[in-house]
C-alpha cells in the first residue's frame, strides 16, 4: 500500500491522510474509481437532462422556424416572379408602341385641291386603312399639303411607303416617309424586322374579294413549297379584308414570287407582294405565355413548397453552420454540417397555414398610338429609348428618374446648406456630379429661330450636319416642331438639336453660330441639359 500512494497522501510526519471513517484517502478514491470504471457509466459534469415538456418545446420550435424560413423563401421566389412578369409586360407595351408606329406613314407635298377620299383611294390597295389625318387650316379652309395615313399591319405602310414615294398624285409628285416621331422607337423596329427574317413570309395585298386562300396557295405555289396560307378574315362580311401572308420553306421562294408577283393581275385586281416585316402573331410576345396554375417562378404549387423547403433547409444548414464556425473558431468554408445534421435530422410534417403567395395580377398597360406623340422629330440617327427599370431597392422602391429628382431636390440653395452638405451613397454622388457639371459636359448644340415651320425641307437635316461638321463629328441632327399651345392654330416653332461626339465641339459650335444670320433669321445657339436630351425631353 505504501509502494502505492501518492506522495500528496502523507502529511509532513510521514503519517497517512485519512477520511472521518479512519481509511485511508487514497484506497477510498481508488475503489471509487474502479466502481466507476467497472460500471462504465461513470458520469461527467455537464448540462442536465431536457424533461419532456422542453423536448417537446424544442420540436415545436424547430417545426415554426422551418415553416417560416418556408414562408420567407416563397415569397421571394413571389416577387422575383412579378418582377419578371412586370419586365415582360412592359417590354410586350413597347413592342406594341413601336407596332403602332411602323402602321403609320407620312404622306407630304400633297395638291391642295386633293381630299381624303382620293388619297384612300390611292392608298387602300396597300391594305385596310384604319384612318387618315389631313392636317386642316381653318383660316384658308384647306388642307396644309401633308397628311398621316395609319394601317392596321405595318406590311401595308411598308408596302406603300417602298411603292408610293414619288409617284404623280394630282399633279404632283408626293414624298411619303415614316413620321418622325418613329426614331423613339427604332430599336424595338429593328428588333422585330430582324425577328422577322428568321421567317420566309411574304405580305400579299389587294386580293379579290371572291378568292379564297386556296386559290391563292395555287397560284404562289409554283415559286416553291407553302407550309402556310391564311388570309385576314372579315367578322362583319364572313369574307377576308383583302390581305394575307403565306410561309414558305426556303427564303429564295419568297424574294422569286415577291420579285414576279408584285403588280401581278388576279381577278381583276392588281396584287401588291412585299417581304413580311414582323414575325407572326403567335412569336410576337413569347415570354408572355405563362401557364395560370403555375406557382412562382412558372412552377406547379407542389413543386414550389418543395423547391422553397430544400432552399430553406440549405439556408438553414448554411447559417447553424457559420454560427458553429464563430462560436467554435473555425474557419469560414469548412464543413459543420455533420455536428449540426440533428437539426433537421426530423421528417417535417404536414404545414399547418402555409398557403402559397399567388402572384400579383399585373393589367398589360395600354399601347402608346403613334397620334399621340406630341411633337414632330426627324433625325440622321434614331435616338435610343430611355431604359425601363424596374427598383427592387430601397425602402421605398424609387425609380431611377425619381431617385434623380429627388436628389434635385434635395441640393442645397443657399451657402449655408451647401457649407452643410452631407451625400451618402454612390447614386447621390453621381447625381449630384451630374448636376453641377451637365452644363459644362453636353454634347448637345440646340439652334433656336434657325428656320420656320414653312422653311422645312428634306434637305435640312443635311445642310445642319454639314455646317457644324465643321466644328466636330455630329452623332445626331434632330428637327423638333414644337406646338405652342393645345389650340389648331396655335404658333409652331422649330428647334434643331445637334449631338456631337465630345462637350468641346458643341461648345466650339455654339461660339461659331450663336448671334449669326441665317435666312433673315437670327440663330440663337446655346448647350442643351444633357440629361434631358439623353431622357427624351426636347421641351426645354
Amino acid at each position: 500500500m505504501a509502494a502505492t500512494m501518492d506522495a500528496s497522501s502523507q502529511l509532513p510526519n510521514g503519517d497517512v491522510k485519512q477520511n472521518g471513517d479512519g481509511e485511508p484517502l487514497a484506497k477510498k478514491i481508488k475503489t471509487e474509481d474502479a466502481k466507476g470504471d467497472g460500471d462504465g457509466k461513470g458520469k461527467a459534469p455537464g448540462l442536465p437532462p431536457l424533461t419532456k415538456e422542453q423536448q417537446e418545446a424544442v420540436t415545436k420550435a424547430k417545426k415554426y422556424a422551418m415553416e417560416q424560413s418556408i414562408k420567407s423563401v416563397l415569397v421571394k421566389q413571389t416577387i422575383a416572379h412579378q418582377q419578371q412578369q412586370m419586365t415582360n409586360l412592359q417590354i410586350a407595351a413597347q413592342r406594341q408602341r413601336a407596332l403602332a408606329l411602323m402602321c403609320r406613314i407620312y404622306v407630304g407635298s400633297i395638291y391642295y385641291e386633293l381630299r381624303e377620299d382620293t388619297l384612300k383611294q390611292a392608298f387602300s390597295p396597300f391594305g385596310p386603312i384604319k384612318n387618315i389625318d389631313l392636317s386642316w387650316d381653318p383660316l384658308t379652309m384647306k388642307h396644309k399639303g401633308y397628311a398621316f395615313i395609319e394601317y392596321e399591319i405595318p406590311e401595308a405602310a411598308q408596302l406603300a411607303l417602298e411603292q408610293m414615294n414619288g409617284v404623280m398624285l394630282g399633279g404632283r409628285n408626293i414624298k411619303v416617309g415614316r413620321p418622325s416621331n418613329m426614331a423613339s422607337a427604332q430599336p424595338i423596329v429593328d428588333q422585330l424586322v430582324e425577328e422577322a427574317k428568321h421567317y420566309n413570309r411574304i405580305y400579299v395585298s389587294s386580293v379579290h374579294p371572291d378568292l379564297a386562300a386556296d386559290d391563292i396557295k395555287s397560284v404562289f405555289e409554283a415559286f416553291g413549297k407553302i407550309k402556310s396560307c391564311e388570309l385576314a378574315p372579315d367578322a362583319v362580311t364572313g369574307k377576308h379584308k383583302g390581305y394575307g401572308f403565306l410561309e414558305y420553306e426556303k427564303p429564295q421562294s419568297a424574294q422569286d414570287a415577291i420579285a414576279s408577283m408584285n403588280l401581278f393581275d388576279l381577278g381583276g385586281q392588281y396584287l401588291r407582294v412585299g417581304k413580311a416585316v414582323t414575325p407572326p402573331k403567335h412569336a410576337l410576345n413569347p415570354q408572355l405565355q405563362i401557364s395560370s396554375p403555375a406557382g412562382p417562378g412558372g412552377l406547379p404549387p407542389a413543386a414550389a413548397v418543395a423547391a422553397a423547403a430544400a432552399t430553406a433547409k440549405i439556408t438553414a444548414l448554411e447559417a447553424v453552420a457559420s454560427t458553429a464556425a464563430v462560436v467554435s473558431g473555425v474557419q469560414p468554408g469548412v464543413s459543420t454540417i455533420s455536428s449540426t445534421s440533428q437539426l433537421l435530422s426530423q421528417s417535417m410534417p404536414g404545414q399547418p397555414g402555409l398557403s402559397i403567395p399567388a402572384p400579383g395580377l399585373v393589367q398589360l398597360p395600354q399601347p402608346v398610338m403613334a397620334s399621340s406623340a406630341p411633337g414632330l422629330i426627324t433625325g440622321v440617327t434614331p435616338m435610343k429609348p430611355a431604359a425601363t427599370t424596374t427598383s427592387t431597392a430601397g425602402p421605398a422602391n424609387l425609380s431611377n428618374e425619381e431617385q434623380r429628382k429627388k436628389v434635385e431636390d434635395d441640393l442645397p440653395q443657399t451657402l449655408g446648406q451647401q457649407e452643410n452638405l452631407s451625400i451618402s451613397g454612390s447614386n447621390a454622388r453621381h447625381m449630384v456630379m451630374q448636376k453641377l457639371l451637365r452644363k459644362s459636359e453636353s454634347n448637345v448644340m440646340i439652334l433656336r429661330n434657325m428656320v420656320g415651320i414653312e422653311d422645312l425641307d428634306d434637305e435640312l437635316e443635311g445642310e445642319v450636319t454639314d455646317e457644324c461638321g465643321k466644328y466636330g463629328q455630329v452623332n445626331r441632327v434632330i428637327i423638333y416642331q414644337e406646338r405652342q399651345g393645345e389650340e389648331e392654330n396655335a404658333d409652331v416653332i422649330v428647334k434643331i438639336f445637334v449631338e456631337f461626339s465630345e462637350s468641346f465641339e458643341a461648345e466650339r459650335g455654339v461660339q461659331a453660330l450663336n448671334g449669326r444670320w441665317f435666312g433673315g433669321r437670327k440663330v440663337s445657339a446655346e448647350l442643351y441639359d444633357q440629361l434631358k436630351f439623353d431622357s427624351q425631353d426636347l421641351s426645354g
